[in-house]
């Protein structure tokens, strides 16, 4: 799998280096390219924003640095990638989820363009929309087939699309064979098909007793059919308080189980 970033700032990116990402990086499993935005223009102060239409606070990031910068790095596809998304980090996005970091790495090369200011100039967006629809019935292998997902990562405005941009490729790169140690661990993570889309409910280790809190009996029992029992009833549970969104809500539905969620 390949990620290419294009950014304002690329050392943000350093801590790509530690850790599993870091190791899934050494050991060829993921190749990461980051890119500065400003290479693709071509005045003296190497600018990427101006003043927007109609009035307004802050300053847009200009389309024509992007549009250089996107249509060179969406080259890099590796074989055998079956396309490329192209994932612009908004608040107004959709929701990503852990169904969308799966899709990711089925696809095999994503491109992050890691906006700054009041964010990249609709037409960025719209152009390349239009670039997938496109080549979406081409069927000659020329054509590189391209999606694009405008995709928030929380409810919150960020100061640019690189923090999001690092969650996203942490999100992915974790599902890619070989990167965690226990192959099964996505699988029983919150939002993995062990829970069918709930979030994981509370997890204990050593030692039993800790400042007058003790490990639930039943962890301790050795009832592996009592604790399955447990576990699921305790995932719903905090779903149900900390994340209903994820319930299904509608009429007839049992409220205990995950919703679908938005397309």
């Amino acid at each position: 799998m390949r990620i290419d970033v294009v950014t304002i700032f690329p050392s943000y990116f350093t801590p790509l280096g530690e850790s599993l990402i870091g190791r899934a990086i050494t050991e060829g499993r993921l190749a990461v390219g980051i890119h500065d935005l400003r290479q693709w223009t071509d005045d003296p102060h190497r600018t990427v924003d101006d003043a927007p239409y109609g009035g307004g606070p802050g300053m847009l990031m200009t389309p024509v640095p992007w549009g250089r910068a996107l249509d060179e790095t969406l080259l890099l596809r590796p074989p055998p990638a079956a396309g490329s998304v192209l994932v612009i980090p908004t608040p107004s996005g959709r929701r990503f989820t852990q169904g969308d970091a799966e899709n990711l790495v089925s696809t095999g090369h994503v491109v992050i363009a890691c906006g700054r200011y009041e964010g990249i100039d609709a037409r960025v967006a719209e152009h390349y929309r239009a670039r997938a629809e496109a080549t979406a019935g081409a069927e000659h292998p020329e054509a590189a087939r391209l999606r694009v997902a405008e995709v928030s990562l929380c409810d919150a405005v960020l100061a640019g699309g690189e923090v999001a941009a690092l969650a996203i490729i942490e999100a992915a790169a974790r599902l890619l064979p070989g990167v965690l140690g226990n192959a099964d661990s996505p699988r029983e993570d919150s939002f993995g098909p062990v829970w069918d889309g709930l979030v994981e409910g509370p997890s204990y280790t050593r030692p039993e007793q800790w400042r007058g809190l003790t490990v639930p009996a039943v962890l301790r029992s050795g009832d592996h059919g009592a604790i399955t029992r447990w576990r699921r009833a305790q995932a719903q549970a905090r779903t149900r308080i900390m994340r209903p969104d994820l319930l299904r809500t509608a009429p007839g539905d049992d409220p205990g189980e995950p919703g679908a969620q938005a397309p």
